[in-house]
């Protein structure tokens, strides 16, 4: 998955590709380059983000996906509001991805089940803004496990096809750093819940804090791409369905290498 911010303030592209050419270009190349879906997200959700109203995302997002729609290219819409699930859908978007887990919206969930549609439900506790003074668990793996199932189950009694339900654990939201290794190193633990787990850590804040330099500065947000690159063989080979990443060219090349040596799943004893 590759990721489309169409923000002028989204924490490593914010900016970037807020005109329309821009963003349809940028996705066209990311899908050439490998993507099997373009995430278009037209409201930022970093930590401390402040939200914008509906029609702006709309404004922002629909355009891009109806362009990126004519020219063939797969689109997600990253948006946590039924309204604006809905026009993605109708501009040709073909994936819902919820960082909300269906929280955010009651109404997403029969927008996802109307539209029968791949809905990915991320584990999350609250919007950017509030979301880090929620970051507190006793354990981490078991509760956000938990706290997914329930999602996934909500959505099913809601009318949604369990075969379109994909579930991410939700780094770096409501999540100290800690709390987003524990969960990647027991990847597996949430694969085990029978549902497709897409693994979302590009360029985030705690892989700058892991690489941060001699005087405690974190690496910068365009300089965490290897330790991208290794979270995402890890991920897929955990088990993960799909990573969603900034710099798609070098994941798929990753990929491709760790498909080529044959290598095997990580086994049970990691989950």
């Amino acid at each position: 998955m590759g990721v489309l911010n169409v923000t002028p303030d989204s924490f490593s592209d914010g900016g970037r590709y807020t005109g329309v050419d821009a963003a349809v270009q940028h996705g066209v190349c990311l899908f050439q380059e490998g993507a099997h879906v373009i995430d278009v997200g037209g409201e930022s959700t970093r930590p401390g983000a402040e939200r914008v109203d509906a029609q702006t995302e709309i404004s922002r997002v629909v355009p891009v996906i109806e362009r990126l729609f004519a020219q063939g290219v797969p689109v997600s819409i990253d948006t946590t509001r039924a309204a604006v699930a809905e026009a993605a859908l109708k501009a040709g978007a073909v994936v819902i991805n919820d960082v909300s887990g269906g929280l955010a919206d009651p109404d997403m969930a029969s927008v996802a089940a109307a539209a029968g549609c791949p809905w990915i439900l991320m584990h999350w506790r609250g919007h950017s803004r509030d979301m880090q003074r929620l970051a507190v668990y006793d354990d981490v793996v078991r509760e956000v496990r938990d706290e997914l199932r329930a999602r996934a189950d909500e959505a099913v009694a809601a009318g949604v096809d369990p075969g379109m339900i994909v579930l991410d654990p939700g780094l770096g939201f409501a999540k100290l750093p800690e709390h987003n290794w524990a969960l990647s190193a027991n990847l597996g633990s949430l694969v085990g819940l029978g549902f497709p787990v897409l693994f979302a850590a590009s360029r985030k804040t705690y892989l700058g804090r892991l690489l941060a330099g001699p005087d405690g500065t974190p690496r910068p947000v365009d300089e965490r791409e290897a330790a991208t690159l290794a979270t995402s063989v890890l991920a897929v080979a955990a088990g993960a369905w799909g990573v969603r990443v900034h710099e798609v060219r070098a994941t798929a090349d990753a990929l491709a290498v760790w498909r080529a040596t044959g290598s095997p799943r990580l086994g049970t004893e990691n989950r």
